[in-house]
């Protein structure tokens, strides 16, 4: 049994982690400041089913309380943590760039701190497929150089790996960021699209469609990327003994660091997206075709060979499989 801190566990993916990593016998230590960025109400929900387990403890506090955070990791003296607390959002970014600058650094230097001084075994944390900016070769690979991102969200996430690797580098913190793509199922955040798609079309209002439908997304199912967190965070990793300065690896490192991609590996366009949610809810959209947005890449793709070969997993939850589950949660959680 691991002791195991979550920060966003009242989060979409920190939930979900929450209640697989408990399943296992974990005790957990969730971390949250529910803030409200988007509704409140749904992250008392995930929060509710979490406190029902005996091996869960929740701690309301942002990531940015220096010394309070100090304490807990005095107090608890944790196995591992996996940092998904964070500011979300590309398009936000744009609206509120200093609430990136406070969480996603700010924060996440705090927690680079407490793994430093009180012997974490291994810090697992959520990187972002908005790190590949604007690369256009694809698939991506973590093993691709990602100097150019779009969105300040992209640039703080590029900034979470620059740091984990110092702290690799200077302390020996074996440190493992994970590049999520596009995540979607039950409990998901209402400002993603399959949310505010769902919603907008059970209403019979119009839906937002940037890009004229043509962005391709690698879309994966939540229970996909808990499975890869899961099996991450029990590989600690090592440093590389066949990295070379002279021509650096950006997924890995002669220091205890590793980046891996989680996603479907394989893109799918919004349209048809739309599609497969429209013969879910039986109902079809209007939609309203827009240019692509700013700090938006018009696809992403993930190459998950590293994590094929390093864990043995592949996600592989198919978008019908994956949209009839988020609708019939949907239909239940909001009594349609």
């Amino acid at each position: 049994m691991k002791k195991v801190l979550v920060t966003g566990a009242a989060g979409f993916i920190g939930s979900h982690l929450t209640h697989r990593l408990m399943a296992r016998g974990d005790q957990v230590v969730g971390l949250d400041n529910l803030n409200d960025y988007y509704d409140v109400n749904l992250k008392l929900g995930r929060l509710e089913l979490l406190q029902k387990h005996e091996n869960f403890r929740f701690v309301k506090m942002s990531l940015e309380e220096r010394e309070p955070l100090a304490r807990l990791f005095e107090e608890e003296q944790f196995d591992t943590v996996v940092n998904l607390a964070a500011q979300a959002g590309v398009r936000y970014s744009l609206v509120n760039p200093y609430a990136y600058i406070d969480s996603n650094i700010s924060g996440f230097i705090n927690i680079l701190e407490g793994c430093r001084h009180h012997g974490v075994k291994h810090l697992v944390y959520a990187s972002s497929s908005s790190v590949y900016g604007a690369n256009t070769a694809m698939p991506f690979s973590v093993h691709h150089n990602v100097d150019h991102p779009v969105s300040l969200y992209a640039a703080t996430k590029k900034a979470n790996e620059l740091m984990a690797h110092t702290y690799s580098s200077l302390y020996g913190i074996p440190t493992t960021g994970l590049r999520f793509f596009t995540v979607y199922g039950p409990w998901g955040r209402p400002d993603m699209a399959l949310f505010l798609f769902t919603k907008a079309i059970l209403e019979g209002r119009p839906i937002d469609v940037f890009n004229f439908g043509k962005m391709r997304r690698d879309f994966t199912f939540v229970d996909d990327i808990v499975e890869g967190v899961v099996r991450v965070s029990d590989k600690v990793p090592r440093g590389n003994p066949a990295w070379s300065g002279d021509t650096p690896d950006p997924g890995s490192s002669y220091a205890p660091y590793k980046i891996y991609n989680i996603g479907n590996n394989s893109p799918v366009e919004l349209l048809r997206f739309i599609e497969v949610l429209e013969t879910a809810l039986g109902k079809k959209a209007q939609k309203n075709l827009l240019p692509i947005q700013a700090g938006d890449v018009p696809a992403t793709y993930a190459d998950v060979d590293d994590l094929i070969a390093d864990v043995g997993f592949k996600p592989a939850t198919s978008i019908e499989e994956g949209i009839d589950r988020f609708v019939a949660w949907y239909k239940g959680h909001y009594g349609v």
